[in-house]
């Protein structure tokens, strides 16, 4: 199926605030789940900082596992897992991409760099290897890419959302090549492997409608009824020699072969 195809949406499908505000979603269920996420942060973050003093923490993998299933993330996977030296290129649909994916890759992320300004959040990401960056600074690619590669060194695959944030789940927006110059540094022992998170039909209930808050999405999601399934596709790694460009283009057509595939929203561009 062709990368550029714009298919028919699925009946139901949230396109705008309006539409997004209309589906099913409890305030009481959502603070049921933020409570019961709150106190297994609590429970994995004393342990995990006992744990570090004698080696590698597995704990910050199990609490992000812990968040996305409290947070009704069932999740299954199909092709080959990500390891170690893998920077994983994937689209980005929500906020629960982050557990799902580093639930079941064990996966550091390139985060925003606004993130820095949240104590706790900047907390657990420092505590999972984020490397935090400045997209809109040109200038300091370089420095990013150092991070990255720092990073990619690491025993955890890096992951990267190239679109530079979530979109509305029904479309999928261009990736951004910059930080995958990161490839383009010999000697660097690195494969790309391209991931496509998929929903299926839900795709456009998780995504972030243009006008909706960022507390209200994080609410919605939480006090959505029941559980949803994610499929995570591991996609064949992608030659080694392409320049950062390439990289992306050719990401981009995996992510978006795979979801329409797979019988998700068949995302539009």
């Amino acid at each position: 199926m062709s990368a550029t195809a714009d298919l028919k949406e699925p009946s139901g499908a949230v396109t705008s605030l309006d539409e997004a505000a209309s589906v099913p979603s409890s305030r009481l269920r959502a603070f049921v789940r933020l409570i019961l996420i709150a106190l297994l942060v609590a429970v994995c973050a004393a342990i995990h900082l006992v744990h570090r003093l004698f080696g590698p923490s597995p704990w910050p993998r199990r609490l992000l596992r812990g968040i996305g299933w409290l947070a009704g993330a069932r999740v299954r996977s199909d092709g080959p897992r990500p390891g170690a030296g893998t920077l994983i290129v994937a689209n980005h649909v929500s906020w629960l991409d982050i557990p799902v994916l580093a639930g079941a890759t064990d996966c550091a992320f390139v985060a925003k760099d606004s993130l820095r300004g949240h104590p706790f959040m900047r907390w657990l990401c420092e505590e999972n290897g984020t490397v935090f960056v400045d997209r809109d600074t040109r200038s300091s690619v370089g420095e990013q890419v150092a991070a990255m590669e720092a990073a990619i060194r690491s025993h955890k695959p890096l992951t990267l959302f190239p679109e530079g944030t979530v979109g509305d789940g029904r479309t999928l927006l261009p990736f951004r090549s910059s930080l995958l110059s990161l490839a383009e540094q010999p000697p660097l022992p690195l494969t790309v492997q391209p991931v496509a998170i998929d929903y299926g039909r839900h795709a456009p209930e998780f995504g972030w409608p243009t006008g909706e808050k960022g507390e209200a999405n994080f609410l919605r999601l939480l006090g959505r009824r029941g559980t949803v399934a994610v499929t995570l596709h591991f996609l064949e790694a992608l030659p080694q020699g392409l320049d950062r460009k390439a990289l992306a283009r050719l990401s981009r057509a995996a992510v978006a072969d795979a979801i329409a595939s797979g019988g998700a929203v068949p995302p539009r561009v």
